[in-house]
């Protein structure tokens, strides 16, 4: 049997650690002995994952983890301390979210001791929104400075980024015919000019493009204020897309050329959009769970759309509709054929696509609003090719 250390210079040794961590319970099949560090990095893991044999793959089984983490809060925050010296945050993070999720764990989030000991993430966040109404007041200010300090490190990440893109999507959007020799958009000019290509016209015998019309960029005062509306579900299953729309929610209504309005809705509707100057307020005044009803929510946007050329209707939601389907598709139709640029996200995370409703997004991608899932580093260049009114930059796989 082998005695393993943290850092073992031997490959096959370190293989083996790497597969007895894997696999925890005794060394059985390794012939490794855990000891220091990587002896308390295996208990921490199996205060969650007690390993149980399963002998389904054959002679020598397979080992699994199973739970085996206790209930108590001040058990529960000793752990969280552990894993978060012993682990990676993004590995933390994890193990938070199986500890919830398969040992019940979300009502110790009540204390407040325990809420000091997580490590703050979008998961976390949504757990504690759908728990909020439950909060004790002691509880309450902590659960706020958790759900603060994830929505303030997704604006230190997203926010910059998304108001130079938009910044200059806004800039490019309101075109001039006569522009000066350093705003001229070359491409959209020759575009516009095709027809005037005469094949032999250039003084090395090659094709020209006269151009009989100038395209340009306008400059940043004359750029034509857009109207955004995020309309979000807030059912229980899009708790991240929740998150992070309403960090964007509040970047786009700092920006100056856009009229931003966000809008939640499970079977009801409720308008946020005076509380978006700050996303925490916002997030705690959003509902986690319960029913959907798209075409409602749709048929309040539609109601505040004043320009429809110049507007940008974002609905967020796994489609899984629960009003009346047709009056939905006919909204969506009837938006896109005044003007209104629409965009359909499965989704605003870094999970990817959700479980959702494939004849709807069939139906929506019919009407020209393909459904699609985005991650929040991409829906930056989503809302810019909105503005510019360009084709959307949607997934080859959609």
């Amino acid at each position: 049997m082998t005695t393993v250390q943290a850092a073992a210079a031997d490959p096959a040794v370190e293989r083996m650690r790497r597969w007895r961590l894997v696999l925890g319970g005794e060394s059985d099949g390794t012939g490794c002995r855990l000891t220091g560090r990587d002896a308390a990095m295996d208990s921490a893991l199996a205060a969650l994952y007690r390993g149980s044999a399963d002998g389904s793959d054959g002679a020598r089984g397979r080992q699994t983890r199973s739970a085996g983490l206790g209930g108590s809060a001040p058990q529960v925050a000793r752990w969280l301390g552990d894993i978060r010296e012993y682990f990676p945050t993004s590995v933390v993070q994890l193990m938070q979210q199986d500890a919830i999720s398969r040992l019940g764990l979300d009502r110790l989030l009540l204390e407040p001791e325990m809420l000091e000991a997580v490590e703050p993430d979008v998961h976390l966040v949504g757990t504690l929104l759908s728990l909020k109404h439950a909060l004790p007041e002691t509880t309450r200010e902590t659960a706020r400075a958790v759900v603060g300090a994830v929505v303030a490190e997704l604006e230190r990440r997203l926010a910059d980024r998304t108001r130079s893109t938009l910044g200059g999507a806004l800039d490019r959007s309101a075109r001039v015919n006569r522009p000066r020799h350093r705003d001229i958009d070359w491409g959209r000019t020759i575009r516009a000019n095709l027809k005037n290509y005469l094949p032999d016209a250039g003084p090395d015998g090659r094709g020209t493009v006269v151009p009989e019309r100038l395209v340009g960029y306008a400059r940043a005062q004359r750029a034509v204020k857009k109207d955004v509306i995020l309309c979000i579900d807030q059912s229980g299953s899009m708790a991240a897309s929740v998150v992070h729309s309403a960090v964007f929610g509040a970047v786009l209504a700092s920006m100056h050329s856009l009229d931003t309005r966000l809008v939640v809705f499970d079977t009801s509707v409720v308008d946020l959009t005076e509380q978006l100057t700050d996303p925490v307020d916002v997030l705690f005044a959003t509902r986690l769970g319960g029913g959907t009803d798209i075409n409602r929510a749709l048929a309040y946007c539609q109601s505040r759309i004043t320009r429809p050329s110049e507007t940008i209707v974002v609905l967020i939601s796994d489609l899984y509709e629960g009003g009346i389907r047709s009056e939905m598709l006919k909204r969506v139709a009837t938006m896109k054929a005044s003007g209104v640029q629409f965009i359909a996200l499965l989704a605003l995370s870094d999970e990817g696509a959700p479980a959702y409703d494939h004849n709807h997004a069939a139906a929506l991608a019919a009407l020209g609003a393909p459904a699609f899932a985005c991650t929040p580093d991409v829906f930056p260049d989503i809302m810019a090719a909105a503005i510019e009114k360009r084709p959307l930059p949607v997934p080859a796989a959609t």
